[in-house]
């Protein structure tokens, strides 16, 4: 009998040791291209989070939209089946209410405005807003600025948007951006928009020069209008089913790597975007670099509409008085 207990412990033990010496592979999906900035950003992550805990945690990336559109990645983390995503803010959005505010035109003055205000405690409580939603936010990476792209006829001015259906993400303060600068805004998946542009079933849409350029989208749109109205920044999150099932450690090496893989991400995009609208120029599209106070003018109507929530419109202010 001793020895059969014997036996019994041993064979527990060395299955307890197998258990604890085996690696924890978590599961992140977006929806960019592999030779997007961000993923080679999290190729990087994956790397350190192996290194940080020396071979505990594993990253697994599913690119491309292979789960689902950003909406759908979101759905899947509140639900537990996967475990981390990229989304932008304005997807966040529908989730977490106060991150409207990323949406809003112009509300950056620069790039160096924007980072100051994301690396600082309005960028963390803001990181934090979308936990009460089960959706964790780990880091904020660059997603540079966001302009208009067209087929037909160039964007110089607010006018011009007049008439055409541009798409937009499934964001309310998106849409009401372009029916303010007199736009018809229609929300598309991302993944459906190529088509939905060679088709015809929208004239134009939005976004930054390197999603512009990888998406190749500007096989089809010739004409590309730097008004760089939002300065709208991509989220990495967590769901909190997985985040509540890792240890205290585990969680530090999870965010150590993720806040490693921000500053590398900014120097990849830098030069993805100066890289962007090389190529795009190369290949036939017209850049235009309008007036944009006339945008600026055309959307103000929108900071109003917040004038009547006390919460939202001292953030707005907490925003413009960053340095």
């Amino acid at each position: 009998m001793t020895k059969q207990i014997i036996l019994i412990l041993c064979v527990f033990m060395c299955f307890s040791c197998s258990e604890l010496s085996e690696t924890k592979t978590i599961k992140l999906a977006h929806g960019l291209d592999i030779n997007h900035s961000v993923h080679v950003a999290m190729v990087k992550m994956g790397e350190d989070l192996k290194e940080i805990s020396e071979g505990k945690l594993a990253l697994e990336i599913y690119p491309n939209q292979q789960l689902g559109s950003e909406r759908e990645a979101l759905e899947l983390l509140q639900i537990g089946s996967l475990d981390m995503t990229k989304v932008s803010a304005g997807v966040l959005e529908n989730f977490a209410p106060k991150l409207k505010v990323f949406g809003l035109p112009f509300v950056f003055r620069d790039k160096a405005h924007a980072y100051s205000v994301l690396d600082g405690p309005i960028g963390q409580e803001l990181l934090n807003e979308s936990e009460q939603y089960w959706l964790k936010g780990l880091a904020y990476y660059d997603a540079g600025s966001r302009s208009f792209y067209t087929k037909d006829k160039p964007i110089e001015t607010p006018e011009d948007l007049k008439g055409l259906k541009i798409r937009v993400m499934e964001s309310i303060t998106a849409m009401n951006m372009v029916s303010a600068l007199g736009g018809s805004p229609t929300p598309i998946s991302w993944g459906e928009l190529y088509t939905s542009l060679q088709q015809g079933v929208v004239d134009g849409a939005e976004n930054n020069p390197p999603s512009f350029y990888l998406s190749r989208h500007y096989e089809v749109c010739k004409f590309y209008t730097l008004d760089e109205h939002t300065v709208l920044p991509d989220i990495l999150l967590v769901g909190t089913p997985f985040w509540n099932r890792l240890s205290d450690q585990e969680k530090a090496w999870v965010q150590e790597a993720a806040s490693r893989s921000v500053p590398y991400q900014r120097e990849l995009w830098a030069k993805a975007e100066t890289e962007a609208l090389e190529e795009v120029k190369k290949n036939g599209v017209t850049i235009i670099r309008p007036d944009k106070s006339l945008f600026s003018e055309k959307v103000q109507s929108i900071y109003e509409q917040f004038q009547t929530d006390p919460e939202m419109a001292k953030l707005i202010q907490q925003i413009q008085e960053t340095k």
